[in-house]
């Protein structure tokens, strides 16, 4: 397709060039057929002039017969004139004539061919319009297309983000809806401690875990969503000394509930919290180096939670 269009401007470039040099070969020919006339008319008058001279001749041999042998030589002399003239003008006639014919041969050639290229050039100037035409309706059908394209993009666009808020508002009141609540027991077996170093506390007895945020196996609870959550736990002993619970959130202590039992027999602490979770966030509690807690089936320690909303 360039490749067309590049011969097609070329043969167009050359045009004026061509019609230049047909219009030259036309000025050559007319100059050549003046010059004809020109030496036809001058040949007319020689022998005009050769009429009028054998016309005097006539009239000196008539009027003095003495003359006549002069006359006869003025005749030869003029005769051979004439002859000399009318051979130079014969052969000036056929010189022009054969630069005539081969100028108008020339001139004839140079005509066809330039007719013959400006022909192929106009040839290919219709063939490039028929291949810019189909160019066009293509781009034409391209551009409809993806006009069409554009039309169904916004009409997905909007449906996605009526989808999208459909399903915001779907998670909202799915978030709304949610419900978290736990409640578990430390343990049947009794004493529970003391360890070396700190140690994360594991309710092992389900109470209540709605919504499954509570591990019995980690003693971890995770929360599903963001939100406020509520927590409490009871810690009890029957042994005089400190007891006392860390409450963390991820890695970070939040509260530490002590307590003294200085007079022996069962005691108890219990201790409450609000906090804002973002979901993933972890809560547990941690029994302190050297510390001990009591449990058995009457449940004396206990760790509980709720969602009381999303946020």
């Amino acid at each position: 397709m360039e490749n067309l269009k590049m011969k097609s401007l070329a043969v167009a470039a050359e045009l004026p060039f061509l019609q230049t040099r047909l219009r030259a070969s036309e000025r050559v020919m007319e100059q050549l057929r003046r010059k004809d006339a020109v030496l036809a008319s001058r040949m007319c008058s020689t022998e005009t002039l050769m009429e009028d001279l054998k016309g005097q001749i006539s009239d000196i041999q008539a009027s003095n017969s003495s003359s006549a042998s002069d006359a006869v030589m003025l005749e030869q002399r003029l005769e051979i004139h004439l002859d000399t003239l009318r051979t130079n003008i014969e052969d000036q006639v056929h010189e022009l004539k054969n630069k005539f014919s081969s100028s108008q041969l020339s001139l004839e050639g140079r005509s066809a061919s330039a007719e013959n290229r400006l022909t192929d050039a106009e040839r290919q100037q219709d063939e490039l319009r028929k291949t810019n035409a189909e160019l066009e309706s293509r781009l034409r059908s391209s551009e409809k297309q993806l006009e069409d394209l554009r039309t169904a993009n916004t009409v997905r666009a909007a449906e996605l983000a009526f989808l999208a808020e459909r399903l915001t508002a779907a998670q909202r009141n799915s978030e709304a809806e949610l419900k978290v609540a736990f409640s578990v027991g430390l343990t049947d077996s009794g004493i529970v401690g003391p360890f070396e170093e700190e140690t994360t506390l594991i309710f092992s007895k389900t109470i209540t875990n709605i919504g499954q945020g509570y591990n019995s196996s980690s003693g971890v609870f995770t929360a599903p969503v963001r939100g406020l959550y509520f927590f409490s736990f009871t810690a009890a002993d029957y042994q005089k000394g400190y007891m006392g619970l860390y409450l963390y959130r991820n890695q970070q202590p939040v509260l530490f509930s002590l307590d003294l039992n200085d007079h022996g027999g069962y005691t108890s602490t219990t201790s409450v919290v609000v906090l804002q979770l973002e979901g993933g966030d972890i809560v547990r509690l941690a029994l302190p180096a050297s510390y001990r807690l009591y449990d058995d089936s009457r449940s004396f320690s206990v760790f509980s939670g709720f969602l009381l909303f999303p946020v």
